[in-house]
């Protein structure tokens, strides 16, 4: 994707609508007959979580994965009417208006259980929920020595009327690693909870533990459903030949082109001093935007066709870039910090390596003023200019 006018904002991250589309598609093709879970939690990994809901269901994906119950909640708000599970529940919950707006509540402890089955009760309905099995990465989830005695009171509560067991499922720890071992371990584990749970009387409509990393390298692992999160954005967990397109384009106006001279500091500390007189521009994005501080010099930005590179530290409102003299940037001027890479600007990947992190955490980072706006798809330009990252 080009870079786009940009709208009223100063800063903004365009997504585009056609990428999701196309990751959909793709991860569909690679699910084979398994069926596509869109996860869009932490909304759509700062992509916007009702606009890539509605998208991921028209391309392809039957259900719609989020973490949190005004999650799940704000999305049936929106319309989108798939199937729609949450996994991560705390004790206040209102599991009363899971079950009165048909999400499927993820249980993975006994005390959620007896809540989910209190709510039901009231509501004079049951709840429709899937069963969480701790396979290895012992975050939420059912333990292994407590599971048998939980598949009982499961059996018991389910043929009173209480609950809908629609599903089993597990997440993996190490599946962006094609070495590591555990993988296999969790694999077994799994296979043995969902053979315990027939034992137990209990045969749930779907099971699934691909994460992104999985559906994209472990055929074996796709059960009746894959979990696509990062992959859907564009972004791959793992080196994998899948046709992935990035939907994230962060972008600034040039407010600013001023002259300075040899020998000039710029910015707090005066961490890069110009060698020569040279030009200036400035982009009203910094920490505060979440633009990382440790960025500080070491990235580039695209104007026009040609990268220029940061200088001096990030501030809170601002970052500074040296366009040389004679570069013909002017105020008014798009600059992309990271988008797709297909027009020669950085990726958040590269960030990623950069910082010694991970693209997940670049691109949930952009918020505060930097303003959202959707192109492509079903979308107009205007759709989402009113809408806060």
């Amino acid at each position: 994707m080009e870079s786009v006018p940009i709208g009223q904002a100063n800063a903004e991250m365009v997504i585009d609508l056609d990428a999701i589309d196309r990751n959909v598609r793709t991860l569909c093709r690679v699910a084979g007959d398994a069926a596509v879970m869109a996860v869009v939690k932490a909304d759509g990994y700062n992509h916007g979580a009702t606009r890539i809901a509605a998208t991921a269901v028209a391309a392809g994906a039957r259900e719609i994965g989020v973490a949190t119950l005004s999650e799940a909640l704000e999305l049936r708000d929106s319309g989108i009417e798939a199937p729609i599970m949450f996994w991560l529940s705390g004790p206040g919950d209102d599991f009363a208006a899971a079950i009165a707006r048909d999400c499927e509540i993820a249980v993975t402890s006994e005390r959620h259980l007896d809540a989910v089955c209190a709510a039901a009760r009231s509501a004079g309905r049951p709840a429709t929920i899937s069963i969480k099995v701790d396979t290895g990465l012992n975050r939420n989830g059912f333990c292994p020595r407590d599971y048998r005695a939980l598949l009982t009171r499961i059996r018991c509560v389910k043929d009173a009327g209480l609950i809908r067991v629609r599903g089993i499922f597990s997440h993996l720890a190490c599946a962006d690693d094609p070495n590591c071992s555990i993988t296999e371990t969790q694999r077994s584990r799994f296979l043995n909870a969902l053979e315990t749970a027939s034992a137990h009387g209990i045969t749930p409509e779907v099971t699934h533990i691909a994460n992104s990393a999985a559906a994209l390298t472990r055929p074996d692992l796709h059960f009746q459903m894959v979990r696509a999160g990062i992959a859907l954005y564009g972004l791959s967990p793992v080196a994998t030949a899948a046709q992935l397109v990035p939907a994230m384009t962060l972008q600034a106006r040039v407010v600013l082109v001023k002259d300075i001279a040899a020998g000039e500091g710029v910015s707090y500390g005066h961490m890069w001093t110009a060698l020569h007189d040279t030009t200036i521009a400035l982009l009203p994005i910094g920490y505060a935007d979440g633009l990382p501080r440790a960025l500080s010099g070491k990235f580039s930005v695209l104007i026009g066709h040609k990268r220029y590179p940061s200088v001096g530290r990030i501030c809170m409102d601002q970052v500074v870039v040296d366009v040389g003299q004679h570069s013909g940037v002017r105020e008014g001027d798009v600059a992309v910090l990271f988008g797709n890479g297909r027009h020669g600007e950085s990726r958040a990947q590269d960030w990623a390596e950069t910082l010694d992190t991970i693209h997940y955490e670049i691109v949930t980072g952009p918020r505060g003023r930097v303003r959202r706006r959707f192109i492509g798809g079903a979308s107009t330009t205007t759709a989402g200019q009113a809408q806060n990252a």
